[in-house]
């Protein structure tokens, strides 16, 4: 018998654009509802899910389990796609809340970080509580840069299984992985073991975090981790699904003539957009020839969808450009809906 296919999520970094993501996996998760019943979620369908910076809160939300009456964790999730994104749309101006004082302070985000990390603390800190990583509903792997070890961190629910020392809470998995440099201050974690990590977003290297999950899903023997002797152990890239959601595709144009005089402070924006966007597009360039060579090039699915009316800018939090953000995410869901049904089939077929 043919083995069960993995199916993978990826969700890029992009601050408040997290919006775009999660109303499309709202829209695919309400089609498994649809087709599969009111009680299946998002992580029922998906074997492994990587996330960056809000991609990273994403994917924790998404496998959040919740809590029984004598508060242990339960074996479903506590959210749903619509709640999750719900977060963004309640909170998301507090989070990026410019006060004047912080203003003076930073001098607009030149002298210090942009914005004070309390309120973006506490709203993870409300969310996940004290939830652990190691408890999370299904494998995930969520980015980050450690600023000491000068290396790559990835936060991994299969090693925080195995090990105290890999196992974290989660809203310091989400606090790490969203500490993007200049917006808020450098994370200082630390596991359930006691070792600290001053780690910033896992977007200076890995915005698009697909080709990580990509590798990691490699070693991975999930018919043991998932308990489904159907399902294929150290996959290849014919074993798989990849589903990479992107939060908006930007064209912002940087001028010869302006461009061309610009010292460290006027760069200091644009690079982290080329950097972010670059990053993405190459990824994306990988992922999608390795699986031409698959002869399942369908397999690999790429979501990207436009800003529209929306603002670029990942941190514009104002009602009027969350209301755009969450039309462009509409938009999109409209304009693709029959590509979005034939992922939802394509989930349900490898359950």
């Amino acid at each position: 018998m043919e083995k069960k296919k993995i199916r993978i999520l990826s969700i890029d970094g992009g601050g408040i654009r997290g919006i775009l993501p999660g109303v499309i996996l709202t829209f695919i998760e309400e089609r498994l509802m649809a087709k599969e019943g009111k009680d299946v979620r998002l992580s029922d369908y998906f074997d492994l899910v990587a996330g960056t910076s809000t991609g990273g809160i994403l994917t924790c939300t998404y496998l959040i389990p919740g809590r029984d009456k004598s508060g242990k964790p339960t074996k479903r999730p506590k959210l749903t796609a619509k709640q999750a994104v719900d977060i963004y749309l309640d909170r998301g101006d507090e989070i990026f809340d410019l006060t004047m004082w912080q203003k003076l302070k930073s001098k607009g985000g030149l002298a210090d970080e942009k914005y004070s990390s309390k309120e973006l603390e506490e709203a993870l800190n409300d969310y996940f509580g004290e939830t652990k990583l190691s408890e999370l509903l299904r494998p995930c792997l969520v980015t980050s840069y450690d600023i000491k070890s000068r290396r790559a961190h990835f936060f991994s629910q299969i090693d925080a299984k195995a090990s105290d020392t890999h196992d974290f809470f989660v809203r310091e998995v989400a606090r790490a992985t969203s500490a993007a440099p200049t917006y808020f201050e450098v994370s200082r974690v630390k596991s359930v073991y006691g070792t600290p990590f001053p780690l910033i977003d896992g977007g200076v290297f890995a915005n698009n975090p697909a080709m990580c999950a990509y590798a990691e899903a490699r070693g991975i023997d999930f018919s043991k981790v998932l308990g489904d002797p159907q399902k294929t152990d150290k996959p290849h890239a014919h074993d798989m699904i990849i589903v990479s959601i992107g939060t908006g595709s930007t064209s912002k144009p940087y001028q010869y003539n302006e461009a061309k005089d610009w010292g460290m402070i006027q760069w200091i924006q644009p690079i982290i957009d080329i950097m972010m966007s670059g990053n993405s597009e190459t990824i994306n360039y990988q992922l999608r020839k390795i699986w031409e060579t698959t002869g399942t090039p369908e397999n690999y699915i790429r979501l990207e969808p436009a800003l529209y009316e929306a603002n670029n800018e990942m941190d514009d939090a104002s009602q009027g450009n969350l209301r755009a953000l969450k039309e462009a995410g509409l938009k999109f869901v409209t304009d693709n809906e029959k590509l979005l049904e034939s992922v939802v089939d394509k989930l349900i077929a490898n359950k």
